[in-house]
């Protein structure tokens, strides 16, 4: 007879393996769907905002909207996926998916005009802040596993390449909105962050599935 608290440990293997599985599933459909939605869609091309193909009376509002929410469950479920002692990271990724859901559920209004050289309603700052907190609380989740001493050194390595590319990717698109505003050099930078996020995150979430790795603290 199994012993019940290896039989629980192995339990949660199983459950976490299949929950970072399912993740890198939702990434990939996520990507896809959003890639489509961008491309096919009515918008502006690389000078403007991935968010554009979200907006209302878009006919690929609802290809947008699905794919951003499959993003959004890959997050959690890799939050859900990460062993206990890496609850930093997962915290992250929990709030960057609740970010995430609040972004498709909040959409911006047609061109997603930002400060300062836009006027704005509401909804967009809404869509707009959640959509840079969502990435921001993925970027610090790729540090948050890059320091931490638990993390299995290729889960360190994947996270910290990812975040000495990705910080200055993300201060870089932060700081051509503030000078140069909505445009080619925004958009192709945006683009690439959000890639560069999704690509960890479905790596990771694969190593995750195929790595089983001792739970306890």
């Amino acid at each position: 007879m199994v012993p019940t608290a290896p039989r629980a440990r192995a339990s949660r293997q199983v459950a976490a393996r299949l929950a970072a599985a399912t993740a890198a599933a939702c990434t990939v459909l996520g990507v896809v769907a959003v890639t489509v939605a961008v491309v096919a869609g009515p918008g502006p091309g690389l000078t403007g905002y991935v968010s554009e193909a979200g907006i209302a009376g878009s006919g690929y509002a609802p290809l947008y909207l699905t794919g951003v929410f499959a993003l959004a469950a890959a997050l959690l479920l890799l939050a859900v996926a990460l062993p206990d002692t890496l609850r930093p990271a997962a915290g992250l990724l929990a709030a960057g998916s609740l970010c995430t859901v609040l972004s498709g559920a909040v959409t911006c209004s047609e061109g997603c005009p930002l400060p300062p050289f836009e006027r704005t309603t509401v909804a967009d700052l809404v869509h707009g802040g959640a959509s840079i907190a969502a990435t921001a609380c993925v970027v610090f989740a790729m540090a948050a596993l890059a320091v931490a001493p638990r993390t299995p050194r290729r889960w360190r390595r994947l996270a910290a390449g990812a975040f000495v590319l990705a910080l200055p990717l993300a201060g870089a698109v932060a700081l051509a909105m503030l000078t140069v505003g909505r445009g080619a050099l925004v958009g192709v930078l945006e683009r690439i962050v959000l890639a560069l996020a999704a690509g960890w995150v479905l790596v990771t979430a694969t190593a995750r599935a195929s790595t089983r790795i001792d739970t306890r603290r």
